[in-house]
């Protein structure tokens, strides 16, 4: 059985799967339901300074988006940090990690930018003997409006000081959470990594309004007939989180910057995705909100399961294996060519495929053939766009194959190259380089 221990810059947790800061890190009574189910750690949910707790709404703190089959795609939250008091927190924090001494405990931080507030707090989470701490510069509403979350996560100078504060004045390691609400999440990163941050995670939420109800005219969820922005989280966010990651992961100055990936992770498959795009460990929210703890069993007996399949022994076996191959649009193989082919046999007929490519693309699949309805791949007009391959009820009837080299592309009447050739070196190009011997 493959090895799935996980130590992610020095804390140790029996498994790469830790639970996110929010809510269900709010409390010991989640954590140790967490715990008994198999997470292999926690960040605790967001605590702030001393004194009077952030006071949140009492009303709906969700929206929704939902597929076809009211599958729970994604969350809009507009809840602010822990509204526990600060010291109840510390006591719990510090009771299940002695009950817990196995599991990864990280404490979410949140204070005001100003260094003599860091100092203060965190000799004591430091008190409680848990692992390590996690900047959360990340919250896109409430507390940003107060110059709090993102409005430091989005100043990559605000970012580096904060992180100097910390390394400056604790023993555990700082890992210091993104937001992505901003334009290029590699230069927050790389002002992390000079502050001296020990790691990054992302992303957190996304700034959004998920629907507005048209009989009230009131964004969801509504509060008195009144909305606010809040943190969208859930698979639909998933691709974007992907993006960033390997984004940090493959630039040379962020290169190893140890990562924890976060953002829709809902399967033992989407784990897997991040680690393999440079993700030291997972956390996840949305789906033990949706599913409930027990989620973790099925992501860890599914990753095992694949990695036992391919001959992964441990998770330095999967991680960064695909940064490598995350690359530019400008260096794709320009002579690479694929068509789309339709299996008869799966095929039911239901011609979306044709629909779709008639009406949104290069019209390359038939209706009828002599006069019976029939899809199959017109070759001289396929451009290889994979559109109907993804439109496809079916999976597996509509596959895209390459061309070997030689043969002739039916739309160009040209033979496939065997050269690798890009963008770069593109007679059209007007800046094209000439390709090197």
């Amino acid at each position: 059985m493959a090895d799935l221990r996980n130590n992610f810059v020095g804390i140790k947790s029996p498994n790469p799967f830790w639970l996110a800061s929010a809510p269900p890190t709010d409390k010991a009574y989640n954590v140790i339901r967490a715990f008994k189910a198999g997470w292999g750690g926690v960040v605790w949910k967001t605590l702030g300074e001393e004194g009077p707790p952030v006071v949140n709404v009492n009303g709906p703190r969700y929206g929704a988006i939902w597929g076809a089959d009211r599958r729970l795609l994604g969350l809009n939250n507009i809840e602010l940090i822990t509204d526990r008091d600060l010291f109840v927190n510390l006591r719990e924090i510090k009771q299940v990690k002695k009950d817990w001494p196995d599991r990864a405990i990280v404490v979410s931080l949140m204070v005001p930018c100003v260094e003599e507030s860091w100092k203060a707090i965190l000799p004591l989470v430091e008190e409680t003997e848990a692992d390590g701490i996690e900047l959360n510069f990340g919250c896109p509403h409430g507390m940003s409006e107060r110059g709090m979350g993102a409005a430091v996560g989005q100043v990559p100078e605000y970012i580096e000081m904060v992180v100097r504060w910390c390394k400056a004045n604790t023993r555990m390691p700082v890992i210091t959470k993104l937001t992505p609400n901003i334009t290029d999440v590699r230069k927050p990163a790389r002002a992390a990594l000079a502050g001296g941050t020990d790691a990054v995670s992302l992303i957190n939420t996304i700034n959004s309004i998920t629907a507005v109800d048209l009989d009230t005219f009131s964004p969801e969820p509504s509060i008195n007939g009144k909305g606010s922005h809040g943190g969208y989280c859930g698979p639909a966010v998933k691709p974007i989180a992907l993006n960033m990651v390997a984004e940090i992961a493959r630039d040379p100055e962020t290169h190893g910057l140890p990562i924890s990936g976060i953002g829709g992770i809902t399967t033992w498959r989407d784990a897997a995705e991040f680690m393999a795009l440079g993700a030291g460990n997972v956390q996840v929210c949305t789906a033990a909100m949706t599913y409930g703890f027990k989620i973790v069993q099925e992501m860890i007996d599914g990753l095992n399961n694949w990695m036992d399949e391919k001959g992964h022994a441990d998770l330095d076996a999967i991680i960064g294996r695909a940064t490598p191959n995350v690359t530019d649009w400008q260096y794709l193989n320009l002579n690479y060519v694929a068509k789309a082919q339709i299996n008869q046999d799966l095929c039911i007929k239901c011609g979306r495929c044709h629909i779709a490519c008639e009406d949104t693309s290069h019209q390359a699949i038939t209706s009828m053939v002599d006069g019976i309805r029939h899809f199959e791949v017109i070759e001289a007009e396929c451009v290889g766009c994979n559109l109907c391959v993804n439109v496809c009820p079916v999976e597996g009837c509509i596959t895209m194959e390459p061309l070997a080299a030689g043969v002739i592309d039916e739309r160009t009447g040209m033979p496939v190259s065997p050269v690798y050739a890009n963008w770069t070196q593109h007679p059209n190009n007007p800046m094209a380089k000439v390709a090197a011997e």
